[in-house]
């Protein structure tokens, strides 16, 4: 684990929570479990090594991802510093985004969507299909909207 991708775990405890309570929150299913964490193991690093795909991103007018776990940063080919400071519209395929877009309309006015499949591109141009994701507005405990976030764990490559 390089060093920026152990600061980035340690910056992350209180988005951490902030993700697993909002998903708690409108799906009524918790996002990993909890119970894995202790004195010796963080909110952040059970989430970060979790067996499913997770990332989100901030309220920007071009919302930038802000988190993403160990499988979402292997899955995209990307380290932290790269994945923080990329647009999440760029995990789209240009002919995919304004459908991205929309989607992520219907996410705001509904809160959460179950289901959600679509494709994506990584980093270095390796086309897939995420299946059967979950994404939802990413809300604090005074209701105020700090992003979305999505978690899946099927994909398939396009080839």
């Amino acid at each position: 684990m390089t060093d920026s991708l152990r600061t980035g775990i340690g910056a992350t405890e209180e988005h951490a929570l902030l993700l697993m309570d909002s998903y708690l929150r409108w799906t009524g299913r918790e996002l990993v479990n909890r119970e894995s964490v202790d004195d010796m193991t963080s909110s952040a690093d059970v989430l970060f090594r979790a067996p499913r795909f997770i990332l989100s991103h901030g309220t920007q007018a071009d919302p930038v991802l802000n988190y993403g776990n160990a499988l979402a940063l292997k899955l995209w080919e990307m380290d932290w510093d790269k994945l923080t400071s990329t647009p999440s519209r760029l995990t789209a395929e240009p002919m995919e985004r304004a459908e991205r877009d929309r989607f992520f309309t219907l996410v705001t006015a509904n809160g959460y969507v179950d289901d959600y499949t679509s494709i994506r591109i990584s980093s270095t141009g390796r086309r897939f299909y995420i299946k059967q994701a979950t994404v939802w507005n990413v809300i604090d405990e005074a209701g105020v909207y700090r992003g979305q976030a999505a978690t899946f764990t099927e994909y398939s490559y396009i080839e």
